[in-house]
């Protein structure tokens, strides 16, 4: 018989858009079944977000410290064993550290924490109690970005020169944020730009952050050097808002990383290209079934989802529709929630999980997202410019 995961959620209350996507990522594949939570820091609104929510009055809190308090003393065969934070990043640590230190494995949200002594703190604690822990950068999900870095890895491309990645949006145009009016954008570009709950960087935090990681994932390699030009371009705004910044790479390539949210009429086409000694590759949010692959003096090629057995076993492991079918952000996601529920459960059985399972970003991911963000900012204030990356 199929066992669900039962699952929690710290966050994510009435009015929260994150929090809608995770739960149904978790229940796209029938891996979790929402048991509990605390919605929100109100406990009024929590007890109203767990009953439309359709759960039991007595497993939803008033705050994330009562849930591990009352989930723990239940029986083993009932109480949480996944915790999903979906909170803004100044409350990430915590929740995160108690879940943890309470024997629950955890999905967070990115960026991992508000600070880089916050990230460090979370790994040593990962570490030690050796429960597993997944970071939702989101695009790492998506079939084409897996058949990406198993390119890269396998050689097809070479010595990879040149790593060119840009997330531009362009929702934050306008000054949204301190409004009074309880609209969806005004309540997210509030947080998302408030130094005490976003920390030191807005845009690079926010998105700067998932074209970094995407960076890292599908090259395979590590950033050493940084060069960056950090803008706030909306009066009156508080945090970065657009920024720009050129990368060394750990085997002496070099790269461009650009995130904004002033980019009017952009929506969230990510997009990461990658070129080696033999060729190169393309992929881009706005066609995510497609991964172009390119040589010189060749045509180039277009790979598919779903396209056969030329894909590599990561791919076709989270390739969820038939040929022509859009793999979309949702998917994506739903494959972190998947391969993270594949690997809980094999540790419940004793087994190792299989290479594909594993294929989600962890504690190290989320240090060096927290370590990009201070970096970037600090060459951004910075007239040396060229800084190391420091950990």
């Amino acid at each position: 018989m199929h066992q669900k995961l039962r699952l929690g959620m710290i966050g994510g209350g009435l009015g929260a858009f994150i929090g809608g996507v995770h739960r149904n990522a978790a229940q796209l594949d029938n891996e979790y079944d929402l048991v509990c939570g605390a919605f929100s820091s109100n406990p009024d609104k929590s007890k109203a977000s767990g009953e439309h929510l359709g759960l039991p009055a007595s497993r939803v809190y008033g705050s994330y410290q009562e849930l591990f308090e009352k989930e723990k003393q239940l029986p083993e065969n009932e109480r949480v064993q996944v915790i999903s934070i979906v909170t803004p990043n100044h409350v990430h640590f915590e929740p995160a550290r108690l879940a943890l230190e309470n024997g629950f494995h955890v999905i967070l949200d990115k960026p991992m924490t508000f600070s880089l002594e916050e990230a460090l703190k979370l790994q040593e604690v990962v570490e030690r109690t050796g429960n597993l822990f997944c970071l939702t950068h989101t695009y790492t999900g998506y079939p084409m970005v897996k058949e990406a870095r198993q390119l890269v890895a396998s050689g097809k491309l070479g010595k990879i020169r040149k790593v060119y990645v840009e997330y531009p949006q362009g929702w934050l145009s306008t000054f949204k944020e301190g409004g009074s009016v309880e609209s969806h954008d005004i309540k997210q570009a509030t947080w998302r730009t408030d130094p005490k709950q976003s920390g030191i960087a807005g845009a690079m935090g926010d998105i700067g952050t998932h074209a970094f990681n995407l960076a890292e994932y599908v090259s395979g390699l590590s950033v050493t050097k940084i060069n960056a030009d950090i803008n706030v371009v909306v009066e009156g705004r508080l945090l970065d808002d657009d920024g720009a910044a050129l990368l060394k790479f750990n085997n002496g390539a070099s790269g461009v990383l650009f995130a904004t949210q002033i980019a009017n009429g952009e929506e969230n086409n990510v997009k990461i290209r990658v070129y080696g000694e033999l060729g190169g590759l393309e992929w881009q949010q706005e066609d995510a079934n497609s991964l172009q692959v390119k040589r010189l003096n060749h045509p180039t090629e277009i790979y598919r989802t779903a396209g056969g057995n030329y894909l590599s076993s990561f791919a076709q492991h989270n390739t969820r529709t038939p040929a022509g079918h859009p793999e979309g952000y949702l998917e994506a996601f739903a494959n972190l929630y998947r391969n993270f529920a594949l690997c809980v459960k094999a540790r419940m059985r004793g087994e190792e999980p299989q290479p594909e399972w594993q294929d989600y970003p962890g504690i190290q991911d989320g240090v060096r997202g927290m370590a990009f963000i201070e970096n970037v900012i600090a060459s951004g204030k910075s007239d040396q410019k060229w800084i190391d990356f420091t950990i």
